[in-house]
Formats: C-alpha cells, structure tokens, sequence
C-alpha cells in the first residue's frame, strides 16, 4: 500500500497537481495512519477472540446448567442475553467504540441463542427455518442502528442459512434438492467475493469478499461431488415436483444475481457468466465405475467435472487480473492447483505403480507448484504495474 501511495504522489508530482510542499504532507498523512493501523490491529484481535470465548463460555454455561434451571430463570436468563450486550455496547461507545462494536456483535448473535431456548422453554414446535429468519431481521436490525460490517456479516450469513432451512425442509423426501443449494451456495460465494474492485471497497464490502473468498472453494467441492457421486439412496428418492424444482433454480440463479447487480451494477454481467459455469456443471451425471475408466478414453461424466473445475478456475484468474484484485487471482491458482491434485489421486495414481505414482506426485508438486507460483506472481505483478 506505501509503495502504491507513493507511486501515485509521485506521478501527481509529474503532472503538476501538487507540489512539493503538498507532497510531503501526503506522506506524512500516510505515514501515521499507516502507522497506527499497524499498533491497532493486536488490539482488534484481542477484541475478535474475546467475543468467541465469551460467546463460547455463554453457550458452554446455559449448557451445564439448563437442566437445573426452573422454566422462569430460563426465560430470565434468555432475556438478560439479548438486553445485556447491546446495552454495554451503548455504555462504551463513546469511551472505546471497538469494545462497543464487539458488544453488539455479541448481542445479535445470543439473539440467535434466545430464540431457539424461548422455543425450547415454551415447546414450540414451529417450522425451525423461522427461527433463522427472525434472527436475520434481528442482524438486520443490528446493522441499520450499529451501522458496522460485523453486523453486515451476520446478515449476509444468516439470510443465506434461512433460504437454504427453507429448502432443506420442502425438499427432504426429494432427489435433486441438495444441488440446487450447492450451485446457489457457489454462485453466492462467487457474488460476495466480486463485492469490491478497483473502485469500490468500502468495509462492508471488503468483509463480503473475505467471506466469498472462505467459502468459494468448499461451496466448488460440495457442488462437483454432488454432481459426480453415485448416491444411491439418493437415487431411490422420487423427482421433485417441476414447481418445486422451478422456484428452487429461480431462487439459486435470481438472488445472487440481483445482489451483484445492486453491488457492481453493469460489472455484474461477469457474475452472469460464472452463472452459466455453475449451470454446466449441472450436465456432469454420476459415471459408471464398473469395470475402471482408461485415461484414454474421454467421458463427459468422468472427465467433464476436471476441465469446468479448471475453466472455472482459470475464468477466476483472468476476473481478477482484469479488475485488478489479487485475491481472485490467488483462489484461482489454488482451485486450478487443488484440481489438478484431484484428478491426479482420483484419475492417475491408481493407474501407474507404486514406485512411478510417488514419483510423479513429488514431480506434480515441485514442478507444478512452482510453474504455478510463478504464474501467480506474474500476473499479480502485471496487473499492480498496470495499476500504477
């Protein structure tokens, strides 16, 4: 980031947009508040991992003790959840507004906490997706008065969660349900990881992009293994209804898609095309295995899941290096690494010998993990010169 600043003073200075005296003030400016982001952040990681123990200690206490507690200290003890972290929040935001914001994210997650124990307290049984959803208006809650990407986070998170509840529950005695949540959950991923660019990277949407970046390559997993595995109570199940099936593949496609036109607007058509990458992969069937597969022998339903799993791999890298995001570029390399390591243990090994499979899988690492480094560091090079 310095060096970047100081390119940019730099070619200011040679235009004749400021001068000298300017300059310097630029650098300075830059200077200390580089320098206090960097004696800030052990402070913020100390406030992130005290959130999760006492999050964890909380639910660890309500645990050990739910049984001995009579129905009234119960519901006494859900409210004081929900009412007593925003209320501290609200005491210290003046004083250490990040203890403050710890606080809140506290709060909405034991809203989460006190909705399923008043359930349980009262004996509800209601349909358990619902429960999500009022969890999710209540982080929605949290961000319109917090106004922080934690709470941001909880809402892109738990609206997701709630969708998928909702499916999981109309589905359960039907084939086919859990690849149309595989294929929303990557095409999701894909949007929040598209968040920002070179011209938008607000906090909230750097947050989307680190929780895109987290789940990307899982959500790519599940969805290929759906698609290739020979399931067979899955088979025994009957076909979902085409309404059913309809409304699942409008939601899976539609909300994503919206969403990454409200965040990237006309860039979204990029989001467009990693649609139709996720609808391929709903071509690949699960592939006979009777008899083994020869590598010299092309099978769509064998083979077809490595070449999109490298297409879309190698699409992510050129995504990045055209709006000049590392992070693309970085995940890109590593699902094009992670399917050549695949197909090599899945497809290759079994087929040599003992001797020759060890071999090329430390020639697979070497030479591969260094062609691949390199390219990396190429493109990322390429793509800050560029920049400047």
């Amino acid at each position: 980031m310095a060096e970047r600043i100081e390119k940019r003073v730099e070619r200011w200075l040679s235009a004749g947009i400021i001068d000298s005296p300017a300059a310097e003030k630029i650098r300075k400016f830059e200077a200390e508040h580089s320098a206090r982001e960097r004696h800030r952040w052990p402070v913020h990681i100390a406030l992130a991992l005290g959130g999760l123990l006492v999050c964890a200690g909380i639910l660890l206490f309500v645990a050990a003790h739910w049984e001995e507690l009579s129905p009234g200290w119960r519901f006494t003890l859900v409210l004081m959840l929900v009412g007593l972290f925003p209320v501290a929040g609200a005491l210290t935001a003046e004083r250490f507004q990040a203890l403050s914001l710890t606080f809140h994210a506290i709060g909405t997650i034991c809203v989460g906490a006190g909705i399923y124990l008043a359930a349980q307290i009262f004996n509800l049984q209601e349909h358990w997706p619902n429960a999500i959803l009022l969890w999710a208006i209540g982080a929605l809650a949290g961000w319109a008065l917090v106004q922080h990407w934690s709470q941001a986070i909880l809402v892109a998170i738990l609206v997701p969660s709630w969708l998928v509840g909702e499916w999981e529950v109309r589905t359960d005695e039907y084939r086919l349900g859990q690849f149309v949540v595989a294929a929303g959950m990557l095409l999701l991923a894909l949007t929040y990881l598209s968040a920002i660019d070179s011209r938008k990277d607000s906090k909230e949407r750097v947050a989307l992009a680190w929780v895109g970046g987290i789940a990307l390559i899982p959500c790519g997993v599940w969805a290929f293994v759906e698609r290739s595995e020979n399931w067979r109570w899955w088979m025994n199940l009957p076909a979902a209804p085409h309404g059913v099936r309809v409304t699942g593949w409008c939601i899976a496609l539609a909300a994503p898609l919206l969403l990454a036109l409200i965040l990237r607007g006309r860039a979204s058509w990029m989001n467009a095309i990693s649609a139709v990458w996720v609808l391929l992969i709903g071509t690949i069937h699960p592939a006979n295995s009777a008899g083994g597969r020869s590598l010299l022998t092309f099978s769509w339903d064998s083979l077809g899941g490595y070449i999109l799993a490298g297409l879309g791999a190698l699409g992510l890298v050129a995504w990045g290096f055209v709006e000049k995001r590392s992070e693309r570029i970085n995940l890109g390399i590593a699902g094009f690494a992670l399917t050549v390591i695949i197909f090599y243990f899945s497809d290759v090994m079994d087929k040599l010998g003992r001797s020759a499979s060890l071999i090329g899988m430390g020639a697979l690492f070497l030479l591969g993990g260094w062609s691949l480094e390199r390219l990396r560091r190429r493109l990322v090079g390429e793509m800050q010169r560029r920049e400047a």
